[in-house]
């Protein structure tokens, strides 16, 4: 490769990365982005302490505790829960003196873009986000830099610019995720299956295990009991919003759980029948495929 053609390759999406809400994915993402463009500068918005880790181990260049430090940025990554980035994105408007690119991380999609349609400013281009990698604990002291590496990010566009889309995407790239492409709606209905009730099911879970067994009875424990509840770490407060902005489809998915549960209790022949239905969609997600 020639030397006009590695700077090239090396030459960033976007010079300038305001991330609002530097915890895992937010800590995370500065760090993919700084590991993949050495001439990118990132610039951490969140509390004072955070900002100074981030300083201090050079995930990020510059920062601030207010929106005022986005100023000037190309790109600003709203990482803070879904309804502060609702707040945010409101406020943004103020904090801008120039056409900015914006997206969110956030696990729900349609009020974040309907804020986006509402604001109607020509001088945001807001495109939904939402990176499916997690981890057990959160915090910018686990964000890491493979985060994404492999893992599917969801756009929700609200509009058709596709120069915008294109950019984003690789950005998103860049960073190791791999791009789809779907409504707000979409992905709302989707997301209340494949990964809001899991969260509700895994703290419930642990929630009625722990407080029937006690410490004692926690002891006895296996490596299944752990295995089916890690997700039972994730912090409250999070997931309160998720809840809230999905709530129309997150009910629906509870009561099916619940039918299914009383119908266990009935006796062998549904459980018979559940274990073997939830078999086979077992191989089907570990396959990574869709059904034939």
């Amino acid at each position: 490769m020639s030397a006009d053609a590695e700077e090239q390759a090396d030459d960033p999406p976007f010079r300038r990365i305001a991330i609002v809400g530097f915890g895992l994915i937010g800590g995370s993402i500065a760090l993919a982005a700084r590991s993949r463009w050495h001439h990118a500068r990132i610039v951490a918005v969140d509390r004072r302490e955070v900002v100074a880790a981030a300083l201090q181990t050079r995930a990020a260049d510059d920062g601030g505790d207010d929106m005022r430090a986005c100023a000037g940025a190309d790109l600003i990554v709203l990482a803070a829960p879904v309804e502060t980035n609702l707040r945010l994105l409101q406020d943004l408007p103020e904090h801008v003196n120039g056409n900015v690119q914006v997206t969110d991380v956030g696990s729900t999609k349609r009020q974040i873009a309907e804020t986006a349609r509402r604001l109607a400013d020509p001088r945001l281009q807001f495109i939904g986000g939402h990176p499916l990698s997690g981890a057990s604990t959160g915090g910018f002291n686990a964000a890491r830099a493979d985060l994404f590496a492999g893992q599917s990010w969801i756009l929700t566009p609200v509009g058709e610019d596709g120069l915008a889309m294109a950019r984003l995407s690789r950005f998103i790239d860049g960073l190791g995720g791999r791009v789809h492409v779907m409504s707000p709606e979409a992905h709302d209905a989707a997301m209340a299956y494949v990964s809001h009730l899991p969260q509700l099911v895994a703290s419930a879970l642990m929630h009625v295990v722990g407080e029937r067994t006690r410490d004692n009875g926690l002891a006895l424990a296996g490596r299944g009991l752990r295995d089916t509840t890690r997700l039972a770490s994730s912090p409250g407060d999070i997931w309160r919003d998720i809840a809230s902005t999905n709530r129309d489809n997150i009910i629906p998915a509870i009561d099916e759980l619940i039918d299914v549960l009383v119908r266990m209790k009935s006796g062998s022949d549904a459980i018979a029948a559940t274990f073997e239905s939830a078999a086979y969609w077992k191989r089907v997600l570990d396959a990574g495929r869709e059904p034939a």
